[in-house]
């Protein structure tokens, strides 16, 4: 078990789709060190589950129903968090996923499967899965960020992902979003760095979600083919477990530990990243 940062108690963190797989697990690990926990999702009841999980476990955590990509959704949502504690002390952008209209079916154009090819995907789609990671960011940093500032050691962390480095083939719209993810957490750690708000964001490697399951699981349970190629090329030879992520997390977010620390991306990859296949 990690131990306990100290200096998080007492602090407040806003975390958008908590109620994810990995949110989720962040959720509760901060809670675990006393940090106050708000969490926002469009489904409320979803962010109610976990905030239930953690008062079970002595801490404390609100849910909030908010939409990253209304701005007066996020500012009710802001209002309400002020209101309840105080203060917004930390920012887990975390809201985001991919959508079915932006993925295509083969890996390449060459390719003979049936389905959707690269001309056959949606626009709306494509700009969904854009808006929800990349513009979601953007809304809730500047919702947010004020009410950051009024703290000594306030932090942004941001969530990208491996094809933010390496475009992965089915996903042209999510690997462009988290592209801009960490382009975008270098541009507001380099804006806000005199001010003391510290911006990074965490790039994990394959881990199973709600949301990519699909991809790569059959349902049987087996591996697809898509899998495979990833625990091929997964040094460690296996997915990332969502507490592989908090270790990271807790470094980045307690400023005894990381206060030079701004702009950065950290890879939780199991070494994806450095292996070149052969």
């Amino acid at each position: 078990m990690i131990p306990i940062h100290d200096h998080l108690s007492g602090r407040v963190a806003v975390v958008t789709g908590g109620s994810g797989v990995l949110c989720s697990e962040m959720c509760r690990e901060l809670a675990r060190h006393g940090v106050n926990i708000a969490i926002l999702n469009r489904t409320v009841e979803k962010g109610e589950a976990v905030a239930e999980e953690i008062h079970l476990q002595g801490g404390t955590a609100i849910a909030i129903a908010a939409d990253v990509l209304d701005r007066a959704s996020l500012e009710q949502a802001r209002d309400q968090v002020v209101a309840r504690f105080g203060r917004v002390d930390i920012l887990i952008n975390g809201a985001g996923g991919n959508h079915p209209d932006a993925i295509t079916s083969p890996e390449t154009y060459g390719e003979a499967v049936e389905g959707k090819s690269f001309f056959d995907l949606d626009e709306t789609g494509f700009s969904q899965v854009f808006a929800s990671n990349f513009t979601g960011t953007f809304l809730a940093s500047q919702v947010f960020g004020e009410k950051l500032l009024e703290q000594e050691s306030p932090v942004i962390i941001n969530m990208s992902s491996m094809s933010s480095y390496s475009p992965m083939t089915k996903v042209p719209a999510y690997s462009a979003a988290k592209s801009a993810i960490n382009n975008f957490t270098m541009w507001m750690a380099v804006h806000f760095a005199e001010t003391g708000l510290r911006v990074n964001s965490i790039s994990p490697g394959f881990f199973l979600t709600k949301q990519n399951r699909d991809l790569l699981v059959n349902e049987d349970g087996t591996l697809t083919p898509r899998s495979n190629k990833i625990i091929t090329n997964t040094p460690m030879k296996r997915f990332g477990k969502p507490e592989d992520l908090l270790g990271t997390l807790l470094w980045l977010v307690d400023e005894s530990c990381s206060g030079f620390v701004t702009g950065i991306t950290v890879p939780v990859d199991g070494g994806f990243m450095a292996y070149s296949g052969v």
